[in-house]
């Protein structure tokens, strides 16, 4: 019924019934496109996230830190629903 309308053969009439009505369905939720670009689920639903911490003074790092920041991290059990849900629109 996604869409449906129906017109009434009574037109001066006040009464409205249920299939009288247009059914509008909600608007789709979007995706957030920047949280899109920057994560990824693995195969078990879980969020891979890169690290903080690279963006600059690299020089001043350890070759040892910057090989742990190339790599990606999880996300916690709470914030992994959240982000999943802004990923799916919903």
């Amino acid at each position: 019924m996604k869409g449906f309308s129906f017109v009434s053969p009574r037109k001066n009439s006040m009464e409205v019934t249920y299939l009288e009505m247009e059914v509008v369905s909600m608007p789709k939720l979007k995706t957030h496109k920047g949280l899109k670009k920057r994560i990824k689920i693995s195969a078990k639903g879980k969020v891979k996230r890169p690290k903080a911490g690279k963006g600059h003074l690299m020089s001043g790092k350890s070759g040892r830190r910057r090989a742990h920041l190339r790599k990606k991290t999880g996300v916690s059990s709470a914030f992994n629903k959240t982000m999943t849900r802004a990923l799916r629109g919903s």
